[in-house]
């Protein structure tokens, strides 16, 4: 089913609506979709590099009201739609990990990691944040501050690379990204640890 999903959302470049799928995807993955908006952003960028800071800013506002409906399931309706979701994606056993295990601070952190490296993936984050009663100023904030520098940095890296650095951003994006969300992580725990 995920490589069919995938295929279908690569299909979605190639149109002329293209566009408007581009926000829906980042619109419906910060809060119930299970593939990236890059999938769809890469081809886009490649094939209209004169349109890349549009996409970028396309998806950015997309992503972060999907994470602010994400944010408004876990805080009105975890029960009834937010947790049905998380099963769905076998990611309730990760959500409730993290219910039960992070603070308030800890939370604030990982909306960026997510929105940068989908660590924890976003929509995990974006539902917790709404059932901890995370402020949704801060959220909002920290959703386009985090997604708004990934989606930036990928059209940056398209515009200044071009097609060569697609096997890169495909292969080894993810991972950097999430080494440097987890020298985020690092760097907050030794903080808080010197801290107390």
């Amino acid at each position: 089913m995920l490589r069919r999903l995938y295929d279908w959302t690569m299909s979605l470049a190639a149109r002329k609506s293209a566009e408007v799928w581009l926000a829906v995807i980042a619109f419906v993955e910060s809060s119930v979709f299970l593939i990236p908006a890059d999938v769809l952003f890469l081809p886009m960028g490649l094939a209209r590099p004169e349109r890349l800071w549009r996409y970028a800013l396309v998806a950015t506002v997309a992503s972060v009201l999907g994470g602010v409906a994400g944010w408004y399931l876990g805080h009105y309706a975890f029960e009834a739609i937010a947790k049905p979701v998380l099963e769905f994606y076998g990611k309730l056993d990760a959500f409730e990990e993290l219910r039960t295990s992070v603070g308030y601070e800890t939370l604030v952190l990982l909306l960026i990691t997510s929105g940068l490296a989908h660590l924890p993936p976003i929509k995990v984050v974006t539902i917790l944040s709404g059932a901890a009663n995370i402020n949704l100023g801060l959220f909002i904030v920290s959703a386009i501050v985090a997604r708004g520098a990934r989606f930036f940095f990928l059209a940056w890296l398209l515009r200044r690379y071009g097609e060569p650095i697609r096997d890169f951003i495909d292969k080894q994006l993810g991972l950097i990204a999430g080494v440097g969300a987890g020298l985020l992580i690092a760097l907050y725990v030794a903080y808080r640890y010197v801290a107390a």
